[in-house]
């Protein structure tokens, strides 16, 4: 065989393989997205009527219930975490394949996504500021559990009125008891924002405490306010935070929910006695909801409590997590 020959056969057998590999690249990809769940709700499930949203554990996806009382409305978008407030949603899922892998999905709303974002580590926690101009979201990228010392988290906040996203929130100048403080093993979680979309609280974690700081996104500052205060949720007024406080060594139930007055950082239990693992969230001024391992086979129910310490905890969803209060002057 001459040598033009045989290139010309080369040639057919290189287009053979790239034409096969195409295909089976294709295929890969294909099945791949076909695997994911769809991001966005059917079109008719939107934030437009007030109500409480939540992930309903039996389908994954995003549900709303009235005060009006009657059956849930669904058809919304599938979330491992949720949040929603102004004119956003926030919706966590955690991608197949290994390392672990969450993306961020920002949603109007109308649930239709505008922006998505990919990191390192499994759905935890998800905030979205009163207006929706600003928003947080926590990964574990290490373990699965704040229970045990065995795990890391990485926190991002997504500013949409300049688009900046900041990835990891971990390199932000801390300060502990009016000095600047340096360690390798901060951990960040659970952010809840101000009316302002500029001041923010958190907890900072580092050497086996816990505490919970204020933070400045115009100056990108935080400070310690105190020690043992988790996940803090903002109260619609701005006054108060709800968090969980350790005060069992017991992994299986080491917080109770407490409130927090920031005037004077006075403390008070809630009604709630068991161990809450969630970041609560304002239904309204006077009440806070939250999730608890389910009854009954389900995995989790939404439950609330009066934020004033007084009464005792209400069943609201059966099967139920991620609970959001939205209304006509939504909160973050």
């Amino acid at each position: 065989m001459n040598r033009p020959a045989q290139l010309r056969r080369l040639a057919l057998v290189v287009l053979a393989v790239l034409l096969l590999g195409g295909g089976s690249l294709g295929y890969v990809l294909h099945a791949r997205h076909r695997d994911l769940p769809t991001a966005t709700g059917d079109g008719s499930f939107g934030l437009a009527e007030p109500g409480l949203y939540y992930r309903d554990s039996a389908t994954g996806r995003i549900a709303r219930v009235s005060g009006t009382g009657g059956p849930p409305a669904t058809g919304g978008p599938a979330c491992e975490r949720f949040y929603a407030a102004g004119e956003r949603a926030l919706c966590l899922r955690k991608l197949p394949g290994i390392p672990a892998r969450t993306q961020a999905l920002v949603l109007d709303r109308g649930l239709r996504e505008v922006r998505r974002v990919t990191v390192p580590g499994i759905p935890n926690r998800a905030r979205v500021s009163a207006s929706g101009n600003v928003l947080s979201w926590t990964a574990f990228a290490t373990g699965d559990s704040y229970a045990t010392t065995a795990f890391s988290t990485r926190t991002s906040i997504l500013d949409l009125r300049t688009g900046y996203l900041i990835k990891s929130m971990e390199e932000i100048p801390l300060t502990i008891d009016g000095t600047r403080y340096h360690a390798p093993d901060v951990n960040y979680w659970g952010v809840t924002f101000a009316e302002d979309d500029n001041r923010f609280y958190a907890t900072v974690s580092t050497r086996g405490r816990t505490h919970l700081v204020e933070g400045n996104l115009h100056d990108w500052s935080a400070k310690a306010l105190r020690e043992n205060a988790e996940c803090p949720s903002l109260s619609p007024d701005n006054t108060r935070i709800a968090f969980k406080k350790k005060i069992s060594e017991d992994p299986a139930s080491p917080w109770r929910l407490y409130v927090l007055d920031l005037a004077d950082l006075s403390e008070h239990p809630l009604a709630e006695t068991r161990g809450v693992d969630d970041q609560a969230a304002w239904l309204d001024d006077g009440t806070v909801g939250y999730a608890l391992p389910g009854r009954e086979g389900r995995a989790s129910d939404i439950w609330s409590v009066p934020a004033d310490g007084t009464g005792e905890p209400r069943l609201l969803v059966p099967g139920g997590s991620s609970p959001a209060a939205v209304n006509r002057r939504d909160r973050a």
